[in-house]
């Protein structure tokens, strides 16, 4: 895994109060949002008996894990053992965690693990409307080879915003008329979830343009999952559409 940011998440699709898992380069991870609305993006592993997180439960600000109930504050470190309810827990007893931050409608996660200072993720924050994740069996890079040659680049206007990064994880693309923003987040080496946002607000994007666009996802990924298809002539065809 690169030291870079990835996406891994729709930030919408994470309520309070609620943990998922996920997977970055073949690594499992939990990403979680506490009732203050903040979101996590741990391993998803609890350092007692290596009980995935994902599977427990958020209460209020901690997550503890299904199988002893061991919970977890903010800052990842083990507050509450059950069958020892009067036990001071030591500092040592932590979950390793992965720097996150929410920005242009995504949950993003630093590659390195435990990484006290990363870069900054260098995409500027814009209103966005949610459309949906779609998991795809193809590589990220050929997803991303593809979305390149999908169609026009979109509005001048906000290329310095949704440049592709040096990890290529974000493309920008005009879909019938609206701007969608692509994150691609490599999943393993053979599988890739596509999360999809369009760039404005969604009192004018919500409804018509969110099931365009998922419909054209959807031909996506069939093109991307079709023997000898997802040529980017066929698929630029669909984005122009």
């Amino acid at each position: 895994m690169q030291s870079a940011w990835y996406p891994i998440a729709l930030a919408e699709g994470l309520e309070r109060g609620t943990s998922v898992g996920t997977r970055l380069f073949g690594r499992e991870l939990v990403v979680w949002r506490d009732a203050a609305g903040s979101s996590h993006v741990w391993e998803d592993r609890c350092p007692h008996r290596g009980m995935r997180l994902s599977f427990g439960f958020v209460r209020d600000n901690h997550i503890a894990c299904l199988y002893h109930g061991w919970q977890y504050d903010a800052s990842a470190r083990c507050r509450y053992i059950p069958a020892h309810p009067d036990l001071a827990v030591p500092n040592s007893i932590r979950v390793a965690t992965y720097a996150s931050v929410e920005r242009l409608g995504f949950v993003w996660a630093y590659g390195e693990l435990d990484c006290a200072d990363p870069e900054p993720l260098q995409f500027a924050e814009r209103t966005v409307t949610p459309v949906r994740s779609l998991y795809v069996e193809a590589t990220a890079a050929k997803v991303v080879d593809a979305l390149a040659s999908a169609g026009d680049p979109a509005a001048d206007n906000a290329a310095s915003a949704t440049q592709r990064s040096r990890t290529a994880s974000l493309v920008s693309l005009a879909v019938g008329g609206d701007e969608i923003l692509i994150a691609v987040q490599p999943l393993s080496e053979q599988e890739t979830a596509v999360h999809m946002v369009i760039a404005g607000p969604a009192d004018v994007h919500r409804g018509a343009s969110q099931k365009r666009v998922s419909a054209w996802s959807e031909a996506l990924r069939r093109k991307l999952e079709s023997p000898g298809i997802g040529r980017a002539s066929e698929i630029r065809h669909e984005a122009r559409s």
